[in-house]
Parts: C-alpha cells; structure tokens; sequence
C-alpha cells in the first residue's frame, strides 16, 4: 500500500497539481496586497479620503462602548456586529483582477498552443466565393475547374 501511495505522489500531474496550488497562493497574496495597498487608496482619495477598510455598517452595537465607531477595529473591539461592506468592495476588486489576469493568460496560451486552420477551400477564378478543394464545379457560378 506504501509503494502505491508513493507512486501515486510522485507522478508529475500530483506535483504540478501542488507546485500550482502554492504558486496561486503566493499568486493571491500578492493581488491581495495589490489591490489593498495600490488600487483602494487613490480609489478612496478620489471619493473623499475614504479608507474603504473601515466602511461598514453597525448591526447591532457593542457591549463595551456606545456608537459611533471610528475604525472596524473600535466597532470589533467594542464587540459591535458589523456589515464590513468595504471590505467585500475590496474583496471583489481583487477578485476582479485575479479574474481578468486568469483570462488574459487563459487567452495567451490558447494563441500560444493554437495551431494553424488547414486550408480545406479556395477560391473560384471566376466568382472568387470559396468552394471545396475537391469540388470540380463552382456551386456558385458553375463555372468548370481546372484539375
């Protein structure tokens, strides 16, 4: 059972399959990051100095101290239960971008491994509209082809 387990491990789609799963990790926390510490804060500048890590709604407030909250932090450690809405915003921007970078490189490695349509028509001398490479009349103009 050891033996078997091992050749199982060891084939290379396992290890790609993890080399991928870590690579996409690393991948997530960089456009984590991206988009945080990047993209959010002119985003929020342009919207007024919005810090959109503290845009949030109070559900219900803390234990520990009255609305308002000035930060999530204040409002999370009064105990308060929020709706951090800024957050998700964040979030799916990043999803966003992740997105559209899997599609771009989705995109470039389908032209990259595309291979060339094979020529299967080719024009009538006479009415230049396609037609079969083995047809010997012109389904258009019925013009006789040469062989």
């Amino acid at each position: 059972m050891w033996k078997d387990f091992r050749a199982f491990i060891t084939r290379g789609n396992i290890v790609e399959l993890a080399v991928a799963v870590v690579i996409g990790g690393a991948f997530g926390t960089v456009i984590k990051s991206f988009v945080e510490d990047v993209i959010m804060p002119p985003i929020g500048l342009l919207l007024g100095g919005v810090d959109f890590t503290n845009l949030y709604t109070v559900i219900k407030a803390g234990t520990e101290a009255a609305p308002p909250y000035a930060t999530l932090a204040e409002a999370k450690a009064a105990g308060a239960v929020t709706i951090n809405w800024g957050v998700f915003a964040g979030n799916v921007v990043a999803f966003l971008i992740v997105a559209l970078v899997v599609f771009l490189a989705l995109r470039w490695a389908a032209r990259l491994y595309a291979k060339p349509a094979a020529a299967d028509s080719k024009p009538c001398p006479q009415c230049a509209m396609p037609i079969p490479l083995a047809a010997k009349r012109c389904p258009h103009c019925t013009s006789t082809l040469a062989a």
